[in-house]
């Protein structure tokens, strides 16, 4: 078993300061070996940020460019951060999660209605619900969703899980690593683009959906030891439910409805798209150690040119490989969701590679 723990520039920027081979899940490949890591909270005295100010998730408390970085999220005492054990079972093509109340045995098959958000990124749920042997009554389980994504190199993986069974965002928790080291590069401007998959939880409501999009990153490693930019884009964003129907334009109405100024969300060809993440550039981004952080946002532009929040939150992401030739990242972001006026917790996976 594979043991996991686990940002077109178009709009605006703000500023902050004023391969193949590897253990896939949607290509069954040979299997990796496990990879311990030293967890706990990282005091980023062994990074060299530009700057200060940044806080990482809990995870690798010692971490330097040569070695394993694993991140989790953070136990806030409200749910998140409570799953913890991440596993793979390739021969299996199943998924465990441990710690998380109502979802069965813990282990996740691959997805029916929804199997894949994107080539690299799997879908995965909980068990159905069980009979109590003594009363024959069913469980009443929660319905996770387990979201797990790996490199062509199987160098950066994350894994997302979250409820659809609760009347909040309920327990739930993500991960992404880099296995070994990174090179950074230092006399470049650096472009990546992949996928991005992930899921939005309501407070309020019960249910799930999915979301999709593409990420495109840039970073002036040749300014690294200045002031290195990094930014994190995510477009041709869609929203799908849990079973598997776009329901990207059932948003994008509602949304208009109560924005009547809005301009509708559209990608070149017309098509609607969920509105796209941006991010805040700011100085102190990036350490050397490959670790990057900084803030995320979407807005709605209206008619007389100017600009509505809709979303906000945060990006997490660790460079990985010689050059730095991929990166993994995690997205999360809340907001209110326009069909029922509910808040939605967006939590979003992406690996990008040059």
């Amino acid at each position: 078993m594979l043991r996991i723990s686990a940002m077109i520039l178009a709009l605006a920027l703000v500023s902050a300061c004023g391969g193949g081979g590897g253990s896939n899940p949607l290509q069954n490949t040979e299997e990796e070996t496990d990879t311990d890591t030293d967890t706990g909270t990282d005091t980023g005295d062994d990074a060299d940020p530009i700057g200060g100010g940044r806080t990482l998730p809990p995870g690798t408390a010692s971490p330097t460019p040569d070695t394993t970085i694993v991140r989790v999220e953070a136990d806030d005492g409200e749910g998140a951060g409570v799953a913890t054990g991440y596993d793979y079972d390739e021969t299996t093509d199943t998924f465990y999660v441990d710690n998380l109340a109502f979802d069965g045995d813990n282990t996740y098959s691959r997805g029916t209605a929804v199997s894949s958000l994107a080539p690299n990124i799997a879908v995965y749920e909980s068990d159905a619900p069980g009979i109590d042997p003594i009363s024959g009554l069913q469980h009443d389980d929660a319905e996770y969703r387990a979201v797990y994504g790996v490199s062509d190199t199987g160098t950066t993986k994350f894994a997302i899980v979250r409820p659809a069974g609760y009347n909040d965002f309920g327990f739930r928790g993500y991960t992404y690593e880099r296995e070994g080291s990174v090179t950074l590069p230092t006399d470049i401007q650096a472009t990546y683009i992949g996928d991005y998959g992930g899921v939005r939880v309501y407070e309020g409501t019960t249910g799930l959906d999915y979301v999709t999009g593409t990420a495109v990153m840039s970073v002036d490693f040749n300014d690294f030891n200045q002031a290195p930019g990094v930014s994190l884009y995510v477009v041709d964003r869609h929203l799908y439910d849990i079973n598997g129907n776009d329901v990207t334009t059932e948003y994008l109405d509602a949304l208009m409805a109560a924005n009547t100024q809005g301009v509708r969300p559209t990608n070149e060809l017309g098509q609607d798209n969920l509105p796209d993440i941006n991010p805040v550039i700011r100085i102190d981004a990036a350490d050397t150690n490959g670790e990057v952080t900084s803030e995320v946002f979407t807005l709605l532009e209206l008619d007389n040119g100017s600009t509505t929040n809709l979303s906000s939150g945060n990006y997490y992401a660790i460079m990985a490989g010689d050059g730095a030739s991929e990166i993994v990242g995690i997205v999360v972001m809340t907001g209110t969701d326009p069909r029922n006026s509910t808040s939605f917790e967006e939590t979003g996976g992406f690996i990008v590679t040059r």
